[in-house]
């Protein structure tokens, strides 16, 4: 067995491996929040403890509690279709250096996640604070369920845009050019943020669909998992976010019903 090949195994086995923890940790932690008692609020629905303080806990305290909880659940959901883009890495800067091509691909994934994380902490802003709100007004809270089929109907309808489809032609380019990029340390973060930032803006309006259902919603989860994957690999890319869209679309109908 050549050299490369014992790499390529290493590279598959250890992304295997990452896959694998980070999805058993995010369906125990999705079990874990399905056992815990959710507020009711008007209008039918409950509220998840993950946007709550727990008792004794301080904003910074729950603020990090919910992101270490994005991060793992981030990883287990964006490796599938992340792992053959740092592949195609690996290969590119092989020709260049192949010492450091493992090291430069797990810079490229770390500049990703960092994205990532930082929309996490967004994320939990945005919910805090809505979270807040609800709990402060009754009538917002009892419009909760409306606005979520509306937002899940939203978002299917933009699977259909000119703005999704080159956000999503973006994402599948970032790194096809990966073969004129220098084989250093700085270019590999750089163009790992770049990769992030293009796909949060690719996967926003199914991102959304995750939120308004359920942050640890196994179910939610794995759709936009799925969705994310297939449309960034399937060569018919336009065609297979223009289902999911239909799919999106009908979901969004039946909550609203």
């Amino acid at each position: 067995m050549t050299t490369s090949q014992t790499s390529e195994r290493c590279f598959f086995a250890t992304s295997a491996a990452l896959f694998a923890i980070t999805a058993a940790l995010t369906i125990a932690g999705s079990t874990s929040m399905s056992t815990m008692d959710a507020t009711p609020m008007p209008g039918g629905w409950t509220m998840s403890m993950m946007w709550m303080r727990m008792p004794g806990q301080t904003w910074g305290g729950a603020a990090a509690s919910f992101i270490a909880m994005w991060c793992v659940m981030m990883a287990a959901m964006m490796l599938p279709s992340l792992i053959p883009t740092l592949r195609r890495y690996r290969q590119a800067v092989s020709a260049t250096d192949g010492r450091q091509a493992g090291l430069l691909a797990l810079l490229v994934g770390t500049g990703y996640f960092v994205v990532w994380t930082a929309f996490g902490m967004l994320v939990f802003l945005l919910g805090a604070t809505l979270t807040a709100a609800e709990m402060q007004w009754p009538a917002l809270a009892r419009s909760v369920p409306l606005m979520a089929g509306a937002i899940v109907l939203i978002a299917g309808a933009v699977q259909f845009t000119h703005w999704k489809t080159c956000r999503l032609a973006r994402c599948r380019e970032a790194l096809r050019h990966t073969a004129a990029l220098p084989a250093h340390a700085t270019s590999a973060w750089e163009q790992g943020m770049y990769l992030g930032l293009h796909c949060c803006l690719s996967c926003a309006n199914l991102t959304a669909i995750q939120l308004v259902i359920g942050v640890m919603d196994l179910r939610a989860m794995v759709f936009v998992t799925v969705a994310i994957t297939a449309e960034r690999l399937v060569p018919a890319s336009k065609l297979v976010a223009q289902a999911i869209g239909l799919v999106a679309i009908g979901a969004g109908m039946v909550l609203l019903v």
